[in-house]
């Protein structure tokens, strides 16, 4: 009896270790994906209000779980049913993102004209962190759309993490797949709202270190301070690129003629060259742009036709 509690314990952990052995091979495999996640939910989260930023970074946290819940599942019995449709929803992801893309720069470049042509050129917006009555309410709503645009975002993106998973352990016995990608999930979901939190409360933490008396510590956190607003604006920036970046790199490597034509232009311009995949990359980028440029253009035509007088209600 003694002997086959022993075998069954070494069968466990020797299953448990092959399951991390597959994880961390996902996770490699999906780490220029967290990276784009990481950015993507620090750009939706900055210019929320001091006191909420926690609450806001828990509510997408709690949205990017449940997302996990449904595409887990779903991946499993996609990958056994139907492994055909993975690719085409793929896509469909990819191409969101470059439209949101695009209609991110849209809204910002309109957006920023109108506060320029009514309060100036140098006036910075309104702060609405401590406002009360319907400004808070006004907050409340913004904060609402934010969580549900990095909801959206995030679902997207766990989903390009879990097919990539799922063909990392493609040929595994059924109980290793479902093992390596419930432990992707949970990691990649602690690992980037953890780094969130942490990047978006990084200012708070400078500012109470710029007032301790140890002179090394408070040049720490007056640096600290400093820094905050700029890896904010990067991460802002990131974000936006790694939309038509991530979205670009799935339409284009699922449809090999795109690929292809990218391949032959950044050939035929540079040959090859040291930084070859930098530029392969960029490449997909403006793929996405293009794509997100075609749907932001046949939404807008969609809408506009729909608003019109006498159009059915949309």
């Amino acid at each position: 009896m003694a002997g086959s509690l022993l075998l069954l314990l070494d069968d466990i952990a020797s299953a448990l270790d092959d399951v991390a052995t597959m994880t961390k091979a996902a996770a490699a495999k999906t780490a220029g994906v967290v990276g784009d996640d990481l950015a993507l939910n620090a750009k939706q989260l900055s210019g929320v209000a001091a006191d909420r930023e926690l609450a806001v970074v828990a509510a997408v946290a709690r949205g990017s779980a449940w997302n996990k819940c449904i595409l887990v599942p779903t991946a499993l019995m996609l990958g056994w049913l139907a492994p055909a449709a993975v690719q085409p929803l793929l896509m469909i992801g990819g191409a969101y993102l470059c439209f949101e893309g695009v209609e991110k720069l849209v809204h910002g470049l309109v957006h920023g004209r109108i506060h320029r042509r009514r309060h100036g050129a140098g006036a910075a917006p309104a702060d609405t962190a401590h406002a009360d009555g319907p400004r808070a309410d006004a907050t409340a709503v913004s904060e609402a759309e934010r969580v549900r645009g990095a909801v959206r975002t995030d679902f997207i993106l766990s989903a390009e993490i879990i097919v990539i998973t799922l063909g990392v352990v493609a040929g595994q016995p059924w109980g290793m797949q479902v093992g390596v990608l419930a432990g992707v999930a949970v990691l990649m979901t602690v690992f980037v709202y953890g780094l969130v939190a942490a990047i978006v409360k990084l200012d708070d933490v400078g500012l109470r270190m710029a007032r301790s008396p140890t002179p090394w510590v408070g040049g720490l956190g007056t640096r600290l301070v400093r820094v905050s607003p700029w890896l904010l604006r990067s991460l802002s920036v990131a974000g936006t690129a790694a939309l038509f970046l991530v979205g670009g790199g799935i339409v284009a490597h699922a449809l090999p003629p795109v690929h292809d034509f990218v391949q032959a232009i950044v050939g035929g311009l540079l040959g090859e060259v040291p930084w070859r995949g930098w530029i392969d990359w960029l490449g997909e980028g403006c793929v996405g742009l293009a794509v997100g440029a075609l749907g932001f253009l046949t939404v807008s035509a969609a809408r506009a036709v729909w608003s019109r007088p006498g159009a059915p209600a949309a």
